[in-house]
C-alpha cells in the first residue's frame, strides 16, 4: 500500500486520497511526496482528467511532516536537508502551477483541498499551494503552522505564501506564535477559503466550474503588490521594523526560529517568488541544523508525545477514572476538579464547609462563562460539565471512587486526618494521590492502611493551564497505583513525569534553587534588573524575583522555614531567607497581595520593581557582568536536575528535560538542561561548575556523574536516551 491513491470519477475529476498505513494520522515523508508528485504528472497529463482533489482517507488531513525524515536528512548535512526541502518546493510549485502557460497562465488544471479536520504543518503547506481550500465545519479540528512551538518554521512554501497572501502583519500570529484555529476561524484569518458540511463534494463541484483566474495566485499575476506593503514601501517599512522589534522583545534573541523566520520573510519579500522559496529553504536548513532546533523538537515534540503515550507505564491493565474523588476545595482542589469535569470524570469535591466546597465548583462555573464569553464553550457544556461536580461535605458521597486526590493544607497532621476519612468509605482497590509540592510521599503514606495504592501528583497552579504533572513514587508504592495516576493524566490532557519520593522531588528541588539564586543576588548588592534582565535573556519566561512574586513571597517563606527545621545545620540558604523574611515582614507577600518585588496596581496589573528593594539591599558599585549572572541562574537549576538524575530521583532524562520546560520554563529553546548540557558538552559545563563554585559557594559543586561524563567524553543523551535509566 502506498500513502497516497488516485481515483478518476465519471466527471473526470481525479481524487487523490491521503491514507499513511498503519498511522492515526498522516504524516508526510519522501516517498510519499514521491508518490504524490507521481500522481499530479499522471493527472495533470491525462486528458480526461479535468481537475484534482486532494483529500484524507482519515478522520483528520495531516499532522505534519515525518520528524524521522528529517532527522535523517540531518544525519546527511546541510546540503541533504536542502535539497530536501527544495524537492517538495518543486512538488508544491507544481501542484501550485497546475500546468498552466508559463506566459498567459492559461490550461491549467484546477486542484483543490478538501480537509475533513485537522490540518498541521505541511498538511496546510499542501492545501496553500491548490487554488481553493475547502475544510469541514468541524469545531473539533485545528489548522495552523505550529512549527515554531518546536524551534523551527514553516519551511515547505508556508512561510512564503502565508505572507504573500495576508501580508507580514496579518501573517504574524500564524507564523510566529503558531496560532491553531478551528475551520471558522481559520476562514476568518485567511488560512482557508470555504468551511462546508461535505468539503469533498464541494470541492469537487469546485474544480468542474473553475476558470482559468480561478487558479492563478495573486503573486503569479502581473502587477501583485504585498498586501501592507513590502519592506522598503512606507507602510511596509514600519511593519518590517516593528515585526523585528517584537521578535527580539518577546525571544531575547535566544530562539534561532523566529530570528531565521524574519529574515526569510524579509528578504523573500524583496525578490519574485521562486527566489524567495529558495530563501526560505536556506533559512530552514539553517534552523534546522542549529542544535536549539533539534533539542526541542526532541523534547517538545518526540519526547513529550512519548510520555503522554506512556512510555514509562508499569504494564498492567487499564486504569481509566470513573469518579474521583477530591479533598479540598481550594484553588488547587477546585482546579483538579474542573480538569477531571471537563475530561468527562464525574467528581466529588469534598471540604469541611459546604461553602467552601461550593466556591471551589463556582471556580469551574467561572471558567466556562469565560469561555461561554469568547465563544469557546456554550450553556449547554457547562451545565454538562457542572453536573458531573458533586460539591459536599459528606465523605459518604466517595462511595464508589477509584481515585481519590488529597488537595488540602500542606500540613501532615490534616492530609492525615483526610486520609483515614476517606479510606474508611472508599472501595479497598481505590487508589489514594497526595497533592504536594513538597512533603515526602513515603512519611504522607503512613497514615494510609494500604501504602502500595498510595501515590504523589504534584499539579502545578494554575491547574487548568498548566501541561505537566508531576508523580511522585513512595517507598512502597506499588505498580498499579502508577499506572492509575498515568492513566489519570492522559484522561485529563497533561503531560506526566514520573519521580521517585525525594525532599522536593524533581521540579521544585530545580527551581527553588533558581528562585534562590537571584534573591540571594539582590542581598549581595547585584542590581535586580540585571538578575530579571539575565534570565529573560537565556530564554526563561519570568525572571526569579517576577517568579517568587507569582507563587507567592509568603509560600517561600514558609517552605524555608520547613526546609532549615529538617535540614537543621546542613541548611544552605540563610543568605537568602535574610531578604525573604525582610519582604514577608514588610507585608510585601507577592502579586496576590499586590506588593513584592514588584509593584502592581489596585487591579493587580505588575509595574516596576519595587523601589524599596534599593534602599534596603543598596546596589554595589561593581556590578557582576552579565555571563556570570546567567551561569549563576542556570547552572542552579541544571546542577540540580543531573543530582537528581544522579540520585535516582529521575529514572529517564527525557522525563527531565520535559518536566523542566513544562513544570517551570527551562528556557525552551534549550530542549531542557539534559539538552542543554549536552549542547555545551560536559567538560565546559564542569569548567563552568568548577569556577562557580570556587567563586560562589558549594551549591555549585559538580556532581560526580558531571565529572565522569566530562572524563569519558560522553553526552547525556547518547549514555541515558531512550529508555534511559539513572546513573
Amino acid at each position: 500500500m502506498t500513502d497516497f491513491t488516485m481515483k478518476t470519477d465519471a466527471d473526470g475529476v481525479a481524487i487523490i486520497t491521503w491514507d499513511v498505513p498503519g498511522k492515526s494520522m498522516n504524516v508526510l515523508s519522501l516517498d510519499g511526496a514521491a508518490t504524490l508528485d507521481g500522481l499530479i504528472d499522471k493527472a495533470l497529463e491525462d486528458e480526461a482528467v479535468k481537475g484534482i482533489v486532494i483529500t484524507s482517507g482519515k478522520p483528520d488531513f495531516a499532522a505534519g511532516m515525518d520528524l524521522n525524515v528529517i532527522a535523517g536528512l540531518k544525519k546527511d548535512g546541510a546540503g541533504a536537508v536542502f535539497e530536501g526541502v527544495m524537492s517538495l518546493h518543486h512538488l508544491l510549485r507544481k501542484i501550485e502551477l497546475a500546468g498552466m502557460d508559463p506566459k498567459t497562465k492559461k490550461g491549467g488544471k484546477p486542484i483543490a483541498a478538501a480537509l475533513p479536520g485537522t490540518a498541521l504543518g505541511i498538511g496546510l503547506e499542501l492545501p496553500l499551494a491548490t487554488h481553493r481550500i475547502f475544510a469541514a465545519a468541524n469545531p473539533k479540528a485545528k489548522i495552523g503552522l505550529p512549527e515554531i512551538m518546536v524551534g523551527i518554521f514553516p519551511g515547505a512554501g508556508g512561510t512564503t505564501r502565508l505572507v504573500r497572501k495576508l501580508g507580514a502583519m496579518g501573517a504574524a500570529p500564524l507564523l510566529l506564535e503558531g496560532k491553531l484555529s478551528d475551520p471558522k476561524g481559520a476562514k476568518g484569518n485567511g488560512l482557508v477559503d470555504e468551511v462546508v458540511d461535505d468539503p469533498l463534494e464541494a470541492a469537487r463541484a469546485w474544480v468542474l466550474e473553475a476558470k482559468d483566474s480561478d487558479l492563478v495566485k495573486p503573486w503569479d499575476a502581473k502587477g501583485y503588490k504585498m498586501p501592507g506593503g513590502e519592506p522598503y514601501h512606507p507602510a511596509g517599512f514600519m511593519t518590517f521594523v516593528g515585526a523585528s522589534a517584537m521578535v527580539h522583545g518577546k525571544t531575547s534573541g535566544v530562539y534561532p526560529a523566529a530570528k531565521a523566520l524574519l529574515s526569510a520573510v524579509y528578504e523573500g519579500a524583496q525578490v519574485p517568488f521562486d527566489t524567495a522559496l529558495k530563501i526560505e529553504a536556506r533559512w530552514f536548513t539553517n534552523v534546522l541544523m542549529n542544535p536549539s532546533s533539534g533539542a526541542m523538537i526532541r523534547s517538545l515534540f518526540i519526547n513529550k508525545e512519548a510520555l503522554e503515550k506512556g512510555a514509562n507505564r508499569p504494564d498492567v491493565g487499564d486504569e481509566k477514572v470513573a469518579k474521583v474523588g477530591i479533598l479540598g476545595a481550594g484553588m488547587m482542589g477546585a482546579g483538579i476538579a474542573y480538569v477531571s469535569a471537563m475530561a468527562g470524570i464525574e467528581v466529588v469535591l469534598i471540604d469541611a464547609r459546604q461553602e467552601a466546597a461550593e466556591k471551589g465548583k463556582a471556580y469551574s462555573e467561572g471558567l466556562l462563562d469565560k469561555a461561554i464569553s469568547r465563544r469557546k464553550s456554550t450553556e449547554e457544556k457547562k451545565a454538562e460539565v457542572l453536573g458531573r461536580i458533586n460539591a459536599t461535605t459528606d465523605y459518604a458521597a466517595l462511595e464508589g471512587c477509584d481515585l481519590i486526590v488529597e488537595a488540602v493544607f500542606e500540613d501532615p497532621k490534616i492530609k492525615a486526618e483526610v486520609t483515614q476519612k476517606a479510606e474508611a468509605v472508599i472501595p479497598k482497590d481505590a487508589i489514594f494521590a497526595t497533592n504536594t509540592s513538597t512533603l515526602p510521599i513515603s512519611d504522607l503514606a503512613s497514615a494510609s492502611t494500604r501504602p502500595e495504592q498510595f501515590i504523589g501528583i504534584h499539579f502545578f497552579s494554575p491547574v487548568d493551564k498548566m501541561l505537566l504533572v508531576e508523580i511522585i513514587k513512595g517507598r512502597e508504592t506499588g505498580a498499579r497505583a502508577v499506572a492509575k495516576a498515568l492513566d489519570f493524566v492522559r484522561q485529563i490532557r497533561k503531560t506526566p513525569i514520573v519521580v521517585n519520593d525525594a525532599r522536593f522531588f524533581y521540579a521544585n528541588r530545580c527551581i527553588i534553587p533558581y528562585i534562590n539564586e537571584g534573591i540571594r543576588m539582590v542581598g549581595e548588592g547585584v542590581s535586580p534588573v540585571l538578575v530579571e534582565n539575565a534570565a529573560k535573556m537565556m530564554g526563561m519566561p519570568l525572571g526569579p524575583l517576577q517568579l517568587v512574586d507569582e507563587t507567592s513571597i509568603e509560600l517561600g517563606a514558609k517552605i524555608a522555614k520547613a526546609t532549615r527545621a529538617a535540614m537543621g545545620d546542613d541548611y544552605p540558604d540563610g543568605a537568602v531567607d535574610e531578604v525573604i523574611f525582610w519582604m514577608a515582614d514588610q507585608g510585601r507577600m507577592g502579586r496576590k497581595a499586590k506588593a513584592g518585588f514588584y509593584e502592581y496596581d489596585d487591579a493587580g496589573k505588575r509595574g516596576g520593581l519595587w523601589d524599596g528593594l534599593a534602599a534596603q539591599y543598596p546596589e554595589a558599585d561593581q556590578q557582576p557582568d552579565l555571563t556570570e549572572v546567567q551561569h549563576r541562574l542556570m547552572f542552579a537549576q541544571t546542577l540540580e536536575a543531573v543530582r537528581a538524575l544522579e540520585e535516582g530521583v529521575l529514572e529517564d532524562i527525557r522525563e527531565g528535560d520535559v518536566g523542566a520546560i513544562l513544570g517551570w520554563g527551562f528556557a525552551p529553546w534549550t530542549g531542557g538542561p539534559f539538552s542543554w548540557l549536552d549542547m555545551m558538552g560536559a567538560a565546559k559545563a564542569l569548567s563552568i561548575a568548577e569556577d562557580l563554585a570556587r567563586d560562589h559557594g558549594a551549591r555549585f559543586a559538580p556532581p560526580a556523574l558531571l565529572r565522569e561524563m566530562a572524563a569519558s567524553g560522553d553526552s547525556f543523551y547518547a549514555r541515558f536516551g531512550g529508555e534511559a535509566k539513572a546513573a
